[in-house]
């Protein structure tokens, strides 16, 4: 971060200034980063180039920086642009930073100051010059670069140990809104059903003291068939909410202004939003649609009608028919996300069946009490001949009633029948798809002690 404010103040004294063109933003993960910026001096010069502090800790890697200018934004979606961020961040998925936003980059905090100048990902470095000072005279990567003894004299002149005492000594303590709220003082949580940021979620509901036995899954329709490296953040996004989403269109129906929707990451106490954001990222691609991106898919029960996945997925739980999801390798790759695992199996999806599997997401399916199959090797849904609408049914999997795991399950998929991997790779897994889930597992453990 000194680096960045470093480059940005030779870069100022060469005359230079971000394209106007590039959203810039500063969001660091702690105060002190402000703090040894002001002593240091190097503030003014973040700000010259239009790096102004926009909150700290998850900020831009969760798409909370704010939309782009209106006009730039309606400008990419009418030409269907393919533009690019750059961030210091950890996170870098399809539309995570923005939703106008194709293509994140990640980089290191002088690079991100650097691709502003720059305007464009299109730029050598080493053989493009970045601009033209105001001495006319180009200038290079490597003539604002900031140098190791340039960034030692800031740490050794603007840091020290009192600085992060002094931030963090009442990091707990809140704000006066925050110490201004009403405290419960029972000894259980007492749940708000007006609230839109935490709801009661169902995972318990008509839960009987003992597990019922687990069953074959019999005429399941596809919910979605989708390629390779498919991620948590695909499956559940953390980002911004559009308006016109199923779960945009719920926080409106709950008096909820558009300004005030905020994120799905900051919206995951409330199972009503997650369940309408599963599979709802902007650059999803269902299969069983032709160019078609973002959260939606047919509905066999509507003539194979294009409508959104969670919409698709009630019509399919009202009428008591189980769902499948189809997907390639790598699935649920990414972030260790447990709503990716949550919204699937509360859209009603009871199998995932894919070429691979990431480990934990995996285990996190098994968790909530959905079946993780895998294809033979060399067998995929497009070798198999499998266009997502036929009807599923697979069988072997009530062997797990008699306290052993099956290796393998028979699914029949319209008039194509194949042998797929049961991933339950554990005994203590094999325990929690019994009971539904390992809550419900933890639940029962406990009741009875």
């Amino acid at each position: 971060m000194i680096g960045a404010a470093l480059l940005a103040k030779k870069a100022v004294e060469k005359g230079l200034t971000s394209k106007p063109w590039v959203k810039t933003t500063l969001a660091p993960g702690s105060k002190v980063v402000t703090d040894y910026y002001d002593r240091s001096g190097l503030t003014p010069y973040m700000e010259k180039l239009g790096f102004n502090l926009v909150g700290y800790g998850c900020v831009t890697c969760i798409g909370n920086s704010g939309p782009l200018p209106i006009e730039i934004s309606k400008a990419i979606n009418e030409n269907d642009l393919a533009v690019s961020a750059v961030l210091s961040g950890n996170r870098n998925f399809e539309g995570r930073i923005s939703p106008d936003v194709k293509m994140n980059y990640l980089a290191s905090p002088p690079l991100v100051v650097a691709y502003a100048l720059t305007g464009t990902m299109d730029h050598d470095f080493e053989k493009d010059p970045i601009g033209n000072g105001s001495d006319g005279k180009a200038v290079y990567l490597k003539d604002i670069w900031p140098t190791t003894e340039e960034i030692d004299q800031v740490i050794s002149t603007s840091i020290s140990s009192e600085m992060f005492t002094k931030d963090y000594a009442s990091v707990f303590e809140g704000d006066k809104r925050w110490k201004s709220l009403d405290t419960p003082t029972g000894n259980t949580f007492e749940w708000d059903k007006k609230s839109t940021y935490v709801r009661k979620p169902p995972y318990f509901d008509g839960m009987p003291k003992q597990p019922k036995a687990v069953t074959d899954i019999k005429g399941a329709r596809v919910l979605a068939v989708l390629g390779d490296s498919v991620t948590t953040d695909h499956i559940s996004p953390a980002g911004n909410i559009k308006a016109d989403s199923p779960a945009g269109k719920y926080l409106a129906e709950n008096g909820i202004d558009k300004a005030d929707f905020n994120s799905y990451g900051s919206r995951r106490g409330n199972h009503e939003v997650m369940i309408r954001g599963t599979f709802a990222n902007i650059r999803l691609k269902n299969l069983l649609l032709n160019g078609v991106e973002g959260g939606f898919t047919r509905n066999f029960l509507a003539n194979g009608e294009q409508t959104t996945i969670y919409e698709a997925s009630q019509a399919y739980i009202n009428a008591a028919i189980p769902l499948v999801i189809l997907a390639g390798k790598e699935y649920g790759s990414g972030s260790s996300r447990d709503w990716a695992a949550k919204g699937t199996a509360l859209l009603g999806v009871r199998a995932v069946i894919a070429e691979s599997f990431e480990r934990i997401h995996r285990s996190n399916l098994i968790g909530m009490g959905v079946l993780p199959l895998q294809f033979k090797d060399g067998q995929s849904a497009a070798t198999l001949g499998l266009d997502g609408s036929e009807e599923f049914t697979i069988t072997g999997v009530e062997e797990l009633n008699k306290g052993v795991t099956p290796k393998e399950v028979t699914v029949t998929a319209g008039d194509k029948t194949f042998k797929a991997n049961l991933r339950i790779d554990t005994p203590g897994e094999a325990d929690y798809y019994r009971h539904g889930g390992i809550m419900q597992y933890v639940l029962r453990s406990l009741l009875n002690k």
